[in-house]
């Protein structure tokens, strides 16, 4: 299930918005700091982590240039699926990372809207994300991350229930899709 921003945004108290984007900027530290499993621990056990293909379209087409739930996909995964890929990257066989990528996670734009559930935001950013790997593999992936955020008795007192990532390009030119987004 895709999470879009509400089209009548309900505004959230300072606190909430100041507390997540804590969240948020704590959860790049971890991805870049590599601490891939602190950062699966930040997922919900029912998390949808799902980032669509993108189409370049004619104007009158432009409802279709993201690809629907039942269609190709990037990612589609959940919590075991995320597992199972930090697993195999810890297993030394994942040679599209070893050596390891660098990667610098900005997290920008950030807007914050109250849902019908008291402990659950839609969260919607922009992001940049600068990967670089061996001497002159340089990737940028540039889009909006529309995510669920729920809160949790964790040591960051949120967890991502859903996250939807749609790249701003139609072609990938990175010769893997190893980052976590």
């Amino acid at each position: 299930m895709a999470v879009q921003a509400s089209k009548t945004r309900v505004r959230v108290d300072p606190d909430t918005y100041y507390d997540i984007e804590q969240f948020l900027l704590d959860e790049a530290d971890l991805l870049d700091e590599r601490r891939f499993e602190e950062w699966v621990e930040l997922m919900a056990d029912d998390v949808h982590y799902w980032m669509p293909t993108r189409a370049n379209r004619l104007a009158r087409e432009l409802d279709r240039e993201i690809s629907a739930p039942d269609e190709a996909a990037f990612f589609d995964e959940t919590k075991e699926h995320l597992q199972q890929r930090l697993y195999r990257l810890q297993t030394g066989m994942a040679w599209a990372e070893d050596p390891p990528s660098r990667t610098r996670h900005l997290v920008t734009n950030l807007r914050v809207n109250a849902t019908h559930d008291p402990n659950e935001y839609d969260v919607e950013t922009s992001f940049l994300l600068y990967r670089t790997r061996l001497e002159r593999e340089m990737d940028l992936f540039v889009g909006k991350r529309f995510d669920r955020l729920r809160r949790a008795d964790n040591a960051y007192g949120w967890q991502i229930a859903k996250r939807k990532i749609i790249l701003d390009q139609s072609t990938l030119l990175a010769k893997n899709l190893s980052s976590f987004f």
